[in-house]
């Protein structure tokens, strides 16, 4: 094996676990954005998980965020529960964050 043929490999595996590692923080991050979703809805008990997973779900939608703001942000209006966009985006961000360092320290 040549010296390009080992970097090339190792060249692939960082790309692999970068991968792997931001599809993570992503899941952490809208598991996080669910529960604070469902406390604002006023949810409890099952109805908590049970949102948190259709939050994480609408994420499949489409890249990027917009499903996952759309959705919480339409079931937020329904509810009549005065939060915005930017302050949806803004707890995506700082969830992000979190979920990054709970991922990195093995939680």
């Amino acid at each position: 094996m040549t010296g390009f043929d080992e970097r090339q490999r190792a060249w692939e595996q960082k790309i692999k676990h970068d991968s792997e590692f931001r599809f993570k923080v992503e899941m952490r991050r809208n598991k996080l954005l669910g529960k604070w979703a469902a406390e604002l809805l006023g949810l409890e008990g099952d109805a908590i998980e049970a949102y948190v997973a259709e939050v994480v779900q609408s994420d499949l939608e489409e890249p990027g965020d917009d499903d996952v703001v759309r959705k919480v942000l339409g079931d937020f209006e329904a509810k009549g529960v005065a939060q915005d966009e930017a302050a949806i985006r803004a707890q995506i961000e700082a969830n992000n964050t979190l979920a990054a360092e709970q991922i990195m320290a093995g939680e």
